[in-house]
């Protein structure tokens, strides 16, 4: 009988729609694990773009409110023109032309926010400022409009941008600069400013008008950072002669410089600032103007420069009609970017090791759901076989079946995922990623299905050495895999972690899993012998199923470690970064608060009565010499403090205890000049001159130059020099000084340096003068309102809202739940997979007597050294991952700090995840025992 034409291909489509309704459950599950890898695909890389733009954003903020990131400077031509002069105003409005040689988009993302002009320092002939000590004075002008917002006149009023023609110059000064001068609103100032080399053969002078005196207000974004001159006058001893000069800064009105380029004085440092917007996808933006800043300046010269100046020589350029010298353009957007794309990288080499962590449970719960689909069509798939279908009919059936599931759940998950993917990031979905969890999944099908249906080799051979084959192969792939263990784990420890040695994670889980299953039967093998020996018979039989049924388990075992130490892992990570941000906020702030300012400041107030202990650190640097051989150091940060105020700020210090007992107590009695300084040493000084001690020369206000000795009485430790007290005072200098500690004998006798600064460390005594605001207001009265305050309650807030570190936190949780969620689904799975040996084993026991309590207590028996070693091998591996590392696991750069924080586990983490798993798995085996009693007599036996 002929068939009819379509009737093979009907048959063929009857049998796929058959096939799939019986494996709809496991078809399902392939369909959840690409649906919900895919959404991670479209959604988890424009998620993690938006915490690194938000914290870059953090950063540049940061550093943008301290001072301008870029900023364009140049010296207007004065002497071009017949009279000579400045068009001021011309010049910064015409500064906002200068982005447009910014190429490309970067041009759209920086703005000129301002302009303002310095003059050198010049010397102030008229009047005196009073005291035999100083012996000159240095004034600077500055016209900085910006700082309007941050004064207030106490007498007279601000310097006129607009003054009558013929007038002198206006000029607006502290209170303290006025008392350091002795003058007052109304005064005038005689100036002699340097002369212009080819133009000029005497310098010329300039009358200034004080138009009013001002008072800093307190800022919180720290405006007055590298301004402090504004508000207090600095001193600094004289080159050529013994006394002081005393050298102060005032600010002018607009038009000053114009009038005092009629009187023969060279034109000002002319700078714009620049500030770039990096709203949106912030490090896009950023990335963006890396490159057109790189050749900014060349691109300036190029336009608005030609020729040479016949007086110096160099580049003569014209802005907005005005003649001007070559402009220099500073910037520090490119610099902190790269310190940013250092910690990013930082952040994507940790995350990497979830993400492959959570692939490789994916793809163990993959293969297992296909173990288990093939293990239920076996009898199908046999009597197909046994029918004259080819393997090639099978595996295209199989892949008719399941390929359009994991297409259609591919192509959901992308689409769900684009959906809940924020816009405007830096990150962009990754669409080969995705197709390549897709295809992964896809293909594990057929190759399982091909090895499952494959013609059966020819026999022949014998059974042993087929055996020895199997032996041999098991042998090489073990050594294969510890090989590839071996070579990775040199290869991250020694250039760290990147999007393929990021699997090492799995590979070492893996040999964990390996190691545990050549164990796990020598373990079992033990039990088994002396269950033996025991008069029941529940406990025999099931140490000897779990030991025949260990091979068969690998792969549960493989998921669930895999599982358990990468959530160990992160939990180790967050952990090791959230007690790290701890000790990064104490080294910032050195205590509960610390307050710097320029210069050598000693405090008259008494803390007592706001119940705030304090401590002041001065720093100085000195070029020291050896006594024994006389060789230079320099330079050499010594920091003059009190060990008793030291002591109370902070008395479970081990540098407060060191230095009260070596260095001995202060006293309010005149220092002798000529005695030693007792001093205590970090030990790169200490190991140059290792007998004696150190001289330094000085040059006190108004007296001859005088040499300080200092006598070491010690080193310091390096946990002494990494104590938090220390930190405030450190950041003050370039890392690698050498550094001294000595008593404030020091400070009366060192003269105030330019470099000079004092760091106010505070401690509340309760909490209520522990809270910010009290802090705060302490410190500046204490230091005045330019200090810089860092809180250490507020800088660990800002530390823990960064963005990159709750990214990584993020990511970390997400991977581990899905990561907890597909283990989970594959145990489930491999349970079912593995239960028909258990339950064929408990119905077999049951026809000879067996009851159902000990039918129970056998499938306990059964599953419990699962739950051992896995619980065992995760929690191995949760801790051993980060040793192998140690050396590329640099959390340093979210913390902060001196040093690398150590790395803690989160044992309490680790326990809960250990007793959920072994819950998960027990619970596993009281629901099999509950199914194999609710069956009856003739169910048991017909179920083999």
């Amino acid at each position: 009988m002929t068939r009819p034409v379509g009737a093979g291909a009907a048959v063929t489509r009857r049998l796929i729609r058959k096939e799939a309704r019986g494996d709809l459950p496991l078809l399902a599950c392939l369909g959840a694990v690409v649906l919900v890898l895919t959404v991670l695909c479209a959604w988890a890389p424009a998620f993690a773009g938006g915490q690194e733009d938000r914290a870059l954003r953090q950063r540049v903020d940061a550093a943008q409110a301290q001072a301008p990131l870029i900023s364009l400077s140049t010296t207007p031509q004065v002497f071009d023109t017949v009279p000579p002069a400045v068009d001021a105003a011309g010049l910064l409005d015409a500064g906002r032309t200068l982005t447009e040689q910014l190429t490309g988009p970067a041009a759209r993302h920086v703005t000129v926010t301002g302009g303002s002009y310095d003059y050198d320092q010049a010397s102030l002939i008229s009047p005196r400022p009073p005291g035999p000590a100083n012996t000159s004075t240095r004034l600077a002008l500055s016209y900085l409009p910006s700082a309007r917002a941050h004064l207030r006149y106490v007498s007279g009023r601000p310097p006129a941008d607009q003054t009558p023609l013929g007038t002198a110059p206006q000029i607006g000064l502290s209170q303290a600069t006025a008392q350091a001068l002795g003058v007052r609103a109304g005064s005038r100032l005689t100036v002699e400013f340097a002369k212009t080399l080819g133009v000029q053969s005497e310098p010329p002078h300039a009358q200034l008008l004080v138009s009013g005196v001002y008072r800093t207000s307190a800022a919180r974004d720290d405006f007055w950072s590298g301004r402090e001159t504004l508000e207090q006058p600095s001193r600094y001893p004289a080159e050529h002669s013994a006394g002081t000069v005393l050298a102060v800064r005032g600010l002018v009105g607009l038009d000053a410089a114009d009038l005092l380029a009629g009187a023969g004085v060279a034109g000002p440092r002319m700078t714009w600032q620049l500030r770039a917007d990096l709203s949106g996808a912030a490090l896009d933006r950023a990335r963006a103007l890396t490159g057109p800043l790189s050749h900014y300046s060349a691109d300036l010269s190029d336009d608005l420069c030609q020729g040479a100046d016949p007086l110096t020589g160099d580049l003569a350029c014209h802005i907005g009609g005005q003649a001007t010298g070559p402009l220099l353009v500073i910037d520090s957007l490119t610099p902190l970017l790269a310190a940013f794309t250092a910690q990013d990288q930082q952040a994507r080499e940790l995350a990497t090791f979830a993400v492959d962590a959570l692939a490789a449970v994916a793809l163990a719960t993959v293969t297992v759901a296909v173990r288990l689909l093939l293990r239920r069509r076996q009898t199908h798939l046999r009597l197909q076989r046994a029918r004259g279908a080819s393997t090639l009919r099978l595996v295209l059936l199989r892949c008719a079946v399941a390929w359009p599931v994991v297409a259609v759940a591919a192509l959901l998950g992308w689409t769900a995922g684009q959906a809940l993917a924020p816009s405007g990031t830096s990150g962009s979905p990754h669409p080969m990623t995705a197709a390549l969890i897709a295809s992964a999944v896809g293909l594990t099908l057929p190759l399982m299905t091909w090895l499952a249906t494959r013609e059966p080799r020819r026999p022949g051979r014998l059974r042993r050495s087929r055996r020895n084959i199997a032996v041999g192969r098991r042998v090489v792939l073990e050594l294969t895999v510890l090989s590839a263990t071996a070579a990775g784990v040199v290869a991250l420890r020694s250039q760290g972690p990147d999007g393929i040695l990021g699997a090492v994670p799995a590979l070492v889980a893996l040999t964990v899993v390996l190691v545990l299953l050549r164990c796990y039967p020598f373990v079992l093998r033990l039990v088994l012998r002396q269950a033996r020996r025991s008069r029941g018979t529940v406990g025999f039989i099931g140490a000897a199923r779990a030991a025949h049924d260990a091979p068969a388990t690998g792969l549960a075992l493989f998921v669930l470690v895999l599982t358990l130490g990468t959530a160990v892992f992160g939990g180790l990570v967050d952990r090791t970064i959230d007690d790290g941000l701890a000790t990064g906020a104490a080294w910032t702030a050195g205590a509960d608060a610390s307050a710097t300012v320029a210069g050598t400041v000693t405090p008259p107030s008494d803390t007592r009565t706001t119940g705030t202990r304090t401590a002041l650190q001065h720093l100085y640097t000195l070029d020291l010499a050896g006594q024994a051989d006389g060789a230079e150091i320099s330079p050499v940060a010594v920091i003059a403090l009190d060990p008793e105020q030291l002591a109370a700020v902070a008395p479970a210090s081990p540098l407060a205890a060191t230095l009260l007992a070596r260095l001995p107590p202060s006293t309010d009695s005149r220092a002798d000049a000529n005695a030693p300084l007792p001093c205590l040493l970090s030990p790169d000084l200490r190991a140059r001159e290792h007998t004696g001690g150190f001289t330094g020369k000085v040059v006190p206000d108004g007296q001859r130059p005088r040499d300080l000795v200092f006598t070491p009485v010690g080193t310091l430790t390096t946990a002494e020099l990494h104590d938090p007290l220390l930190g405030p005072v450190t950041a003050q200098t370039p890392a690698g000084t050498p550094l001294l500690i000595t008593t404030t004998k020091a400070a009366r006798l060192i003269p105030p340096q330019p470099s000079g600064s004092t760091v106010l460390l505070l401690n509340g005594r309760t909490p209520a003068t522990a809270s910010p605001a009290e802090l705060r207001s302490t410190a500046a009265k204490e230091l005045g309102p330019l200090a810089r305050i860092r809180v250490r309650s507020e800088t660990l807030s800002a530390l823990r809202a960064d963005g990159l570190t709750r990214g990584l936190g993020t990511i970390y949780t997400t991977t581990s739940i899905l990561a907890a969620l597909s283990g989970l689904l594959a145990l489930v799975l491999e349970l079912t997979l593995t239960s028909h040996e258990r339950s064929r084993t408990t119905s077999f026991l049951r026809t000879l007597g067996l009851g159902g309590t000990q039918a129970g207590a056998l499938h306990f028996l059964q599953l419990l050294p699962l739950a051992l070693t896995s619980a065992v091998g995760g929690t191995l591996l949760g801790l051993l991952e980060p040793r192998l590392m140690a050396q590329t696991l640099d959390l340093r750069q979210f913390t902060g700090g001196p040093t690398r924080p150590a790395l803690h586990t989160d044992f309490s983490l680790a326990v809960a995840l250990v007793a959920g798993v072994i819950a998960l798995i027990l619970a596993a085996a009281v629901t099999e025992a509950v199914l194999a009693r609710r069956r009856g007599l003739g169910a048991v036996l017909r179920l083999d």
